[in-house]
């Protein structure tokens, strides 16, 4: 799976690195803050190419938004912590409409692989955010990602402390995946397209496994995106205008 971009006018901010508000508003952090265990900031990844689909998929119209769009607005929905938007590729696509509360990250090194973006992602967010206790990355390719399954995901690692949350598709353990702050180095630690799909089997004794058959259905081909608008309820997806 790979991770992409948007389109539309930009309210989104440049993620904070310092300063007064770094986090957001007061009273969200202070919310936040207040969870057992800490905010779990969420990592969209989307600084992918699109080679394969050959046109941007962050941009591909969704709803009344894209594709992106459609993501990061379940990610704020779920009001976990934080949500950080990595981008690369088409980053001035991707920038385009996303909403005010989501935080840009730029990946100038993106073509290096899938784990340069997890890492500039991991990055930013334990400077932005030291109080977090956990990660959620999401792909930006998933349209059924909703703020009802990543808050069942936040609601099993608070319960009994699990390093890992992760959805399980067909025979494939994959994203939406939750990591304890306790294994951010190891997964900044990776290179290349390699995913966190090792660390999550490595921490296969101690994981926690969410079935979410609808995470199969991901965007990487024309094929896929039509079995996507096929699927969608009427006037959720479409071409773009």
């Amino acid at each position: 799976m790979t991770a992409a971009a948007w389109s539309g006018t930009s309210g989104a901010r440049r993620c904070p690195t310092s300063g007064p508000g770094a986090g957001g508003t007061s009273g969200s952090r202070s919310r936040w803050t207040e969870m057992s265990g800490g905010p779990v900031g969420v990592i969209v990844l989307a600084a992918g190419a699109s080679r394969r689909l050959g046109r941007p998929k962050q941009a591909l119209p969704y709803g009344d938004s894209t594709l992106l769009g459609h993501v990061a607005r379940e990610a704020l929905a779920a009001g976990l912590g934080p949500v950080l938007v990595v981008v690369g590729a088409h980053a001035e696509e991707a920038q385009r409409g996303l909403p005010p509360e989501a935080h840009i990250v730029p990946n100038p090194g993106w073509e290096e692989g899938m784990a340069s973006s997890l890492r500039v992602g991991l990055q930013a967010l334990a400077y932005g955010w030291p109080e977090a206790g956990a990660a959620l990355v999401l792909a930006c390719d998933q349209p059924a990602v909703s703020a009802a399954l990543l808050r069942r995901m936040a609601s099993l690692w608070r319960e009994d402390g699990a390093p890992v949350v992760a959805c399980t598709y067909g025979d494939t353990v994959g994203v939406p995946a939750l990591f304890a702050r306790e294994l951010w180095p190891e997964l900044m630690a990776l290179s290349g397209d390699r995913g966190a799909k090792g660390v999550v089997l490595r921490q296969r004794q101690r994981a926690r496994l969410v079935p979410f058959p609808e995470g199969a259905l991901d965007v990487d081909t024309p094929e896929d995106w039509e079995r996507v608008t096929a699927r969608a309820p009427e006037g959720n997806a479409g071409d773009d205008a």
